[in-house]
C-alpha cells in the first residue's frame, strides 16, 4: 500500500537494524484517515471471505482493527493480556512472548465473544516473529472457530513471523513489506 509507505519514509524513524518507531501515525498518536485507507485495503485484500469477528491484541492493534471492522461490517473482539476484576472467569487463553517488551503474556478472550461457528480475520499493526498471531489463532482454535486470515499493517519480512504462521496455514496479508532497515532507512520488499 503506497500511502502507507510513503508515511513510513516521510515519518518513521529507524533504530539500529529492528526497530521502526512509527508512533507518531500508527500506535501512539493515530492518523484516522491513514487508518480508514487501511481498512478498506483490508477489505479489499479479503473480498469474497465470510468474516464474523475481527480478533487483535490489546493494545496497538485494537484502533486498526476497529477502522477495518466497520468495512467487514462485523464486531471487534480483542485479547486482553491482563486480567481484570471485571473480567470473565471462562476464557480461551494462550502465551504470547512479546520480543518488544521481553515479557512473556497470557492473552484472554472471554467464551461469550468467539464461537465455533465464527469465521475471523486477525488484525496486528506488526509481524515480527509471529509470536501474538499464533497466540491468536491458538484462541480461535479453542474456540473452534475458523481463521480465515491475518491483516498485518507493516510485515518485518527479514524476521521468520511469516513464515512461521504460513506454516499453521495462515494467510497473511501485509499493507507494508519491510526487506530490511539500514543506515537509518526503510528498504521494502515487493
Amino acid at each position: 500500500m503506497q500511502l502507507l509507505k510513503d508515511r513510513i519514509l516521510s515519518d518513521g524513524k529507524v533504530i539500529g537494524s529492528e526497530i521502526l518507531m512509527v508512533d507518531s501515525f500508527l500506535n501512539h498518536q493515530l492518523d484516522v484517515d491513514l487508518f480508514n485507507e487501511m481498512g478498506k485495503e483490508f477489505k479489499r485484500l479479503y473480498e469474497g471471505e465470510e468474516i464474523t469477528k475481527i480478533l487483535t491484541i490489546e493494545a496497538s492493534g485494537i484502533a486498526i482493527a476497529i477502522i477495518a471492522a466497520q468495512y467487514f461490517k462485523v464486531p471487534v473482539v480483542f485479547a486482553k493480556k491482563h486480567v481484570g476484576t471485571n473480567m470473565d472467569e471462562k476464557n480461551y487463553e494462550a502465551e504470547v512472548f512479546s520480543f518488544t517488551k521481553n515479557t512473556l503474556y497470557k492473552i484472554r478472550v472471554s467464551k461469550k465473544y468467539i464461537s465455533s461457528t465464527d469465521k475471523v480475520l486477525i488484525i496486528d499493526d506488526f509481524l515480527a516473529n509471529g509470536r501474538a498471531l499464533l497466540g491468536l489463532s491458538s484462541i480461535v482454535t479453542q474456540a473452534g472457530a475458523t481463521v480465515v486470515g491475518a491483516g498485518i499493517v507493516i510485515e518485518k519480512a527479514f524476521q521468520k513471523g511469516r513464515e512461521l504462521v504460513e506454516s499453521e496455514g495462515i494467510r497473511v496479508e501485509s499493507l507494508a513489506r519491510i526487506e530490511k532497515m539500514e543506515n537509518g532507512k526503510v528498504i521494502f520488499k515487493d
